[in-house]
């Protein structure tokens, strides 16, 4: 059996061919290719495709997949043209994504000409959605059919965006509030030492975590974004797959993400913008087997499901309420350009102080509709906006003590 020597990336003997990075330059010229292939030119830590690199390791070994093939990526340049924008050269706006990511083509063709293998890390295209419950807002005369977005058919015409995670560590850490050593030496213990390279290689100052990216939907003309005179409305949605996909009925995630979805068409029918980000963050990051638990210990403690003991129980669990860290979702509105919204669609009082904090303004936030809660969610309701979420109406103590006797409707 023929046997490989393993190279260690933490002490390579080409380190000085290294392609230059220079995060947060005015130009793709000046910035640099993010290099996160095996290759002499390599210059970021991790690999491209975030958690799906592990699939990538395990084609290869089954023998399915070239270690060494390049992706051909002829006629894969963005179906929309979107940036350069000034926060692309703001070194602190942008700290978790590649805001070049998609222009690799355009910005480095004589390099790629050249043999070198470097990977788009977003990539821009068009789709229509279809969602079933267009069809009775239609009816209902909430949605307009107009040709142009809403066709006769009632499918929504939209341009989608797919994000890679790509961490620039010093913005990371300062975003935090944390040293970059500190931080490298976090993410190295506690993923199980899985990246040596965050402890041995500081002159790489980019990461390619092996964690879940971002979708962001885009409703009408993306010139809008710039013109002060166009609205702009918005909905950042962190992933719930139980109800997103499966329709569960314990919180409001999924008639959330329909509702922000229907203000961003109404928005972008009126000549503005509607943008849908949607966030790989499943069970507040705290990931799906935490959740389930949480559901059982919120259903069976003493008393049943109660507002006042939602955040307590999924604390127990976890040993912390939420994961979510909402400090980087603001970088890809950043990368949109986005410098204001008119209609926030949410009460999340994180996510609203993470974009005032990054400086984009905020109009006017939209709350659901009460009519689209379902019945097991209103615990849900009753617990965040008690803890600071944001409501038309203030939460009162028989707010609380309703909720407390509703339990669930199993």
């Amino acid at each position: 059996m023929k046997t490989r020597h393993i190279k260690l990336t933490s002490h390579p003997e080409d380190r000085k061919r290294a392609a230059t990075l220079r995060w947060g330059a005015a130009t793709c010229e000046e910035r640099g290719p993010v290099v996160g292939t095996q290759t002499p030119q390599r210059n970021a830590i991790g690999a491209h495709s975030g958690s799906y690199s592990l699939y990538r390791a395990l084609a290869i070994a089954a023998g399915t997949l070239d270690p060494v093939h390049v992706p051909d990526l002829t006629d894969t340049s963005p179906a929309e043209r979107i940036g350069p924008h000034p926060q692309w050269a703001s070194p602190e706006r942008i700290v978790s994504m590649d805001p070049y990511g998609h222009l690799v083509n355009e910005a480095w063709g004589d390099r790629l000409r050249q043999g070198w293998d470097i990977r788009p890390t977003i990539a821009v295209t068009k789709a229509r959605l279809e969602l079933p419950e267009f069809d009775s807002a239609i009816a209902e005369g909430r949605v307009k059919v107009d040709g142009r977005i809403v066709t006769g058919s009632g499918d929504v015409r939209v341009t989608k965006v797919a994000v890679e995670p790509v961490w620039y560590l010093p913005g990371i850490a300062e975003r935090f509030g944390v040293s970059e050593s500190e931080l490298r030496r976090s993410l190295y213990e506690h993923s199980g030492g899985m990246f040596a390279e965050l402890v041995t290689r500081n002159d790489l100052k980019v990461f390619l975590p092996p964690i879940g990216g971002i979708t962001a939907y885009l409703f009408g003309d993306l010139d809008a974004i710039a013109d002060p005179g166009r609205k702009v409305a918005c909905r950042v949605h962190d992933e719930c797959n139980g109800s997103d996909v499966f329709g569960s009925d314990i919180c409001t995630c999924r008639p959330y993400l329909v509702h922000g979805i229907e203000v961003c068409v109404e928005t972008a029918q009126k000549g503005g913008c509607g943008v849908v980000v949607y966030n790989r963050k499943e069970g507040r990051a705290l990931g799906e087997v935490t959740k389930f638990l949480v559901y059982n210990a919120r259903k069976r403690q003493p008393g049943g499901d109660r507002a006042e003991t939602y955040f307590e129980r999924t604390e127990c669990v976890a040993g912390v309420q939420d994961m979510r860290f909402q400090e980087l979702m603001p970088d890809v509105l950043h990368w949109l350009g986005i410098e204001r919204i008119d209609r926030f669609v949410s009460m999340s009082n994180m996510k609203f102080d993470a974009l005032a904090r990054q400086g984009i303004d905020i109009v006017e936030r939209v709350p659901i509709p009460a009519g689209l809660v379902p019945d097991d969610a209103s615990v849900e309701i009753h617990a965040k906006t008690a803890a600071g979420y944001f409501s038309p109406t203030p939460v009162t103590e028989e707010d609380l003590t309703a909720a407390r006797g509703r339990g669930l409707h199993e």
